[in-house]
């Protein structure tokens, strides 16, 4: 276990969930399968299938630590409500925003009934979350804005937490077409970040700033999102065990160098952040997948046609391993690899690619779908091109790359954050 520990604090997150896997094994033949240290065991392995953004095997050791600690411990425990907002994180990243919803109301009572009152802030500010996914705006901002209350009165007005509230506001105010408010509070969550009290780690800020960076993103300012990401690079790096979350900001940083069409700049970054997660034992995730998807079609601006068919077919594998078949993600990556083979040349392999899509799309969406009627439209054209004398780059190649690729979700990135850092 301690070695587990050791490999999760380096960021080796999948030596670290083999040995937690191995003393589970040993804990549950000499204890059995209900004591309490078992439980424990079963939720570093939640977390750490968290950080790997593996969501149905972390599901299913945080369903067992629930299980035994409501055997042990008492109804309304502060055990069980620290578990359910794991349950919650869990269920919220694969897009269960009710039972989310259901396990912090569940955890927030908890607090409630043992006096926690900073943890119901804490919790009041996921809650709100899950309003902003469901489009409970009203709800969500008077979550975010009770929240907002207890931090100032009980950490200070210039804590983290005040900061992350703001950054959440901000968030929603975009959502709801308030421009001028989003940028009011990114703002004010900047001022706290330009000087931070004590106890303000330097995690925390680049958690904060990387948020924000993809709110000016969104506002269609990829130079100052560029600015906060090199902000948030240079407070990490060197800090053991942070290697994950810097390759993931880099990653970010590649999209922006790709929005502002600095092209040769987006394909070193993004051939950095490769190599470092490539080393640090991430070439199995699905966070490595989405980076080589990214790297690929940093390729194609560059011309780099053969690399970044490479790089399609690498996260193709890894996607569909990890995130399944008829993911949206794994269906993009597909997409790119289809205008890639194009390309080059490989029209049969192109047009192969492209049926297999449109069927996945047509079983999961339906036929009505503009997404199916799209990729029914590429299909015809490359039927159509098919036996012509084709050029190295197939006249087809910007139409066909997948446009919901070329940047990642807001969404995601706080995610990116959130589970690269082990607390």
């Amino acid at each position: 276990m301690q070695l587990g520990d050791t490999y999760s604090m380096s960021g080796q997150l999948d030596r670290s969930i083999l040995c937690y896997e191995s003393g589970l094994k040993i804990q549950m033949d000499i204890l059995g399968k209900s004591d309490p240290r078992v439980a424990e065991t079963c939720r570093y392995l939640a977390e750490a299938h968290v950080q790997a953004m593996q969501f149905d095997d972390a599901e299913h050791f945080c369903k067992k630590t629930l299980e035994i600690h409501r055997e042990h411990c008492s109804p309304a425990s502060l055990t069980e409500a620290a578990d359910r907002r794991l349950m919650a994180l869990i269920c919220e990243a694969k897009g269960d925003y009710e039972p989310a919803l259901e396990h912090l109301v569940l955890a927030s009572m908890s607090m409630i009934a043992n006096g926690q009152d900073t943890e119901i802030a804490a919790i009041d500010v996921s809650i709100g979350d899950i309003y902003t996914s469901l489009c409970r705006f009203d709800e969500a901002v008077f979550a975010y804005q009770k929240a907002l209350t207890v931090f100032k009165s009980t950490k200070g007005e210039h804590h983290s937490s005040v900061a992350l509230v703001y950054i959440r506001l901000a968030d929603l105010y975009y959502k709801t077409g308030k421009l001028r408010e989003s940028i009011s509070y990114c703002e004010n969550a900047l001022r706290i970040y330009s000087k931070p009290v004590s106890g303000i780690t330097a995690g925390e800020i680049a958690s904060g700033l990387t948020e924000i960076s993809a709110i000016y993103e969104a506002l269609n300012e990829p130079e100052e999102a560029l600015k906060l990401l090199q902000k948030a690079v240079k407070l990490l790096e060197g800090i053991p065990g942070q290697y994950r979350t810097v390759a993931g900001i880099e990653a970010q940083m590649r999209v922006m160098f790709y929005m502002v069409g600095r092209h040769v700049d987006a394909w070193k970054s993004f051939d950095n952040a490769v190599t470092k997660l490539r080393g640090g034992g991430e070439r199995k995730s699905a966070f490595f997948g989405f980076v080589l998807n990214q790297m690929g079609l940093a390729c194609v601006q560059l011309y780099k046609i053969e690399e970044a068919a490479t790089h399609f077919e690498e996260a193709r594998e890894i996607l569909e391993r990890e995130c399944g078949t008829y993911h949206l993600d794994t269906l993009g990556v597909y997409s790119n690899l289809a205008a890639t083979y194009d390309a080059l040349g490989r029209v049969e392999d192109a047009i192969q690619i492209l049926e297999y899509i449109l069927k996945m799309r047509e079983e999961k969406l339906g036929t009505a779908n503009p997404d199916v009627d799209d990729e029914k439209k590429r299909l015809f054209e490359l039927l159509k091109e098919a036996g012509r004398v084709r050029s190295r780059r197939g006249k087809s190649l910007e139409k066909l790359i997948d446009s919901n690729t070329l940047k990642m979700k807001k969404e995601s990135r706080r995610r990116w954050g959130a589970f690269g850092l082990r607390t």
